[in-house]
Formats: structure tokens, C-alpha cells, sequence
């Protein structure tokens, strides 16, 4: 009885994740999903690269062309370290900055 009733509520979501009004699954919503992964993708691949940055625990996420950086980091100089590389990935034309600072 219990997989019944997860059945039922996955089945009741599924039309929210990802289907236009009236018109099947969406197409371009799967395409802009895998946009967005690839661009995330990318930032994450950069963050990894930077020296200052590798070894830090920063959570990536993008819609379109914003990327999203949450976290926690040692100072702003580290912050802002972020934001630059992130800024400077191809298809980036936006950065939303919500790291912390510890201690902040």
C-alpha cells in the first residue's frame, strides 16, 4: 500500500517537472536543462583548476546564462576570487555571489 501512495504522488508531480501547458513534455525545457548542467559543469571544472579555489566546497548552480556560488569561504578576498573565475567561463554573463564568510 505504502509504494502505491509514492506511486501516486510521484505520478501527480510529474506534469510540474518539465511539461508546457497543453503540449506534451517540453523539448526546450530539456534542452535548457542540459544547458544549464553544461554550464555549471564548466564553472565547477574552473573552480576546481584555480589553486586558491580547489580545495573549497562551492556549490554551483546556473539558469541560462546565471550562475549561482553558495558556500562558505575563508575570507572576501576568497569570495571575490570565486566570482572572478566563475565571470570569466565561457557562457557566463552573470554571477550571483552568495558565498559566506566565515565569521561574517
Amino acid at each position: 500500500m505504502k509504494f502505491a501512495v509514492v506511486l501516486v504522488i510521484a505520478l501527480a508531480s510529474a506534469p510540474v517537472l518539465g511539461q508546457e501547458k497543453g503540449s506534451g513534455w517540453s523539448t526546450e525545457g530539456a534542452k535548457q536543462g542540459a544547458k544549464n548542467a553544461g554550464l555549471t559543469g564548466k564553472v565547477k571544472t574552473a573552480l576546481a583548476n584555480d589553486v586558491g579555489l580547489k580545495t573549497l566546497v562551492i556549490n554551483v548552480d546556473s539558469e541560462g546564462s546565471t550562475v549561482t556560488l553558495k558556500g562558505t569561504v575563508d575570507n572576501a578576498d576568497t569570495k571575490s576570487r570565486a566570482e572572478q573565475v566563475a565571470k570569466k567561463v565561457e557562457g557566463v554573463k552573470s554571477v550571483r555571489n552568495e558565498l559566506r564568510v566565515k565569521g561574517s
